[in-house]
């Protein structure tokens, strides 16, 4: 259970109490009790993202709409790990011909990355990012993708489980494989930053470190860090190698390019709410940041797949998250940085449109269990 200490609870968390007071100033002046109540209504024109005034906790009306229905989709999404069949995965990795060594590190160097990666992702919006964003229709999603992170680490630990891996080899992975590590320590600092308890939007550097951290997270983390894996391990599934993993994987792609989305709508609002904060000093500095980005993925390619295998190299990678990068700084309105990078994985794209339906119920019936066997003891 979480436990809400006081000066960790945003001041949106106060609202009702700094309105009760409101009202009862407003009823001794002498106005009608029905007059005073009415200063409670919000109008969706006075919500804000960051910094807002109104009432976190009343949902409607709705002013980003947009907000909400990609909250629906994400939960028309919903699918859990033990529905992917992991019997043939076993079977695979058991055999001793089954997988070349060089298949067996990207599965392994893989599941280092993510087993912790999402767990990184859930604290930054659980701790940090939620506490912040003023909007509740924005805050409904978070709390999904925040479910989301949490189904996707169970996924890992699913396949760990499953093949049997050692599991204080891949848990600790991101302390002890340096190309993992230096990927998780460029992120920590922005966690640290809205994680401070004594961190406070307000100001514009304050604004300016949110804004930050947000486009870190949707286009550099979830945009960008998770695409070398995600290709690897589909291509795997596509050579009919790993499928139960790589359906997993699938899955957990879809969904994090809807929380990609999602972020990016997030960041363009606070723009158009906060123009002042889109400096010229401020695009240079996301630039830099996705080049960054950029450089430590490409060292990850580089030690997942020393060799070529799969029809994939580690050259073919370069050019991959040049084009991604290019792409999620166009979304959030800054120029490409790679001029003419191409995509060399089109059928990536296919992944993304994925309908879990169709997938499911072209191989199986799924008996899902219902609150009558769920155990109270």
């Amino acid at each position: 259970m979480l436990n809400f200490d006081d000066d960790l609870v945003s001041a949106n968390w106060k609202q009702p109490r700094a309105v009760e007071a409101e009202v009862s100033s407003v009823a001794e002046r002498g106005i009608e009790q029905d007059d005073a109540v009415s200063v409670r209504r919000i109008n969706a024109a006075d919500k804000r993202v960051i910094n807002g005034a109104t009432d976190v906790n009343q949902l409607v009306p709705f002013k980003y709409k947009w907000a909400w229905e990609k909250y629906l989709a994400t939960c028309a999404n919903h699918w859990m790990p033990q529905e992917v069949n992991m019997a043939r995965d076993i079977a695979l990795w058991k055999d001793p011909n089954g997988l070349t060594e060089d298949e067996r590190r990207i599965v392994k160097r893989n599941l280092g990355f993510f087993v912790t990666a999402d767990s990184l992702a859930a604290n930054n919006i659980v701790l940090g990012t939620y506490r912040h964003i003023t909007a509740p229709e924005c805050r409904q999603f978070l709390l999904r993708q925040a479910f989301e992170e949490a189904i996707h680490t169970h996924a890992y630990q699913y396949i760990v489980e499953s093949l049997g891996l050692d599991e204080g080899e891949i848990f600790n992975a991101y302390h002890e494989i340096p190309t993992i590590r230096a990927k998780d320590e460029f992120l920590i600092p922005f966690i640290e930053t809205l994680t401070d308890p004594e961190f406070k939007t307000g100001t514009p550097e304050a604004d300016q470190q949110l804004l930050r951290s947000l486009i870190v997270f949707a286009c550099i983390m979830e945009g960008l860090f998770f695409y070398v894996g995600f290709a690897q391990i589909l291509a795997l599934g596509r050579q009919n190698k790993m499928t139960g993993a790589a359906e997993q994987y699938q899955y957990i792609l879809r969904d994090e390019s809807m929380h990609c989305n999602f972020g990016i709508d997030l960041i363009n609002t606070i723009k158009l709410e906060n123009p002042h904060l889109w400096t010229p000093a401020f695009r240079d500095e996301i630039r830099t940041l996705m080049q960054r980005g950029v450089e430590l993925e490409y060292r990850y390619a580089e030690d997942t797949m020393p060799r070529g295998v799969l029809g994939l190299n580690a050259s073919m990678f370069k050019e991959y998250l040049r084009f991604i990068a290019n792409r999620r700084c166009q979304q959030i309105g800054i120029d490409a940085i790679y001029p003419g990078a191409e995509n060399p994985f089109p059928w990536m794209s296919e992944m993304i449109d994925l309908k879990k339906e169709r997938n499911f119920f072209e191989t199986r019936v799924i008996e899902y269990q219902t609150g009558g066997a769920l155990s109270w003891d």
